[in-house]
């Protein structure tokens, strides 16, 4: 039997947590996105480019250009 190479599976590339994204610090702290009128506080929407989607329970609010 003739031995061969043991194939390696690709690697899966880790990404860091993107919190600190979504605070402002200062003398308090601020949230950049708005918050689900749904969810509550806490649960973040999503800014699309048209529109904020939260990503927990789909409620969506259409921006006007």
């Amino acid at each position: 039997m003739a031995k061969t190479k043991k194939e390696r599976k690709p690697k899966v590339k880790k990404y860091k947590s993107q919190k600190w994204k979504l605070y402002e610090l200062g003398d308090t702290i601020k949230r950049k996105n708005k918050s689900c009128p749904k969810c509550g506080e806490g649960v973040f929407m999503a800014h699309h480019h048209d529109r904020d989607n939260c990503g927990k329970c789909g409620y969506t609010e259409f921006r006007r250009k």
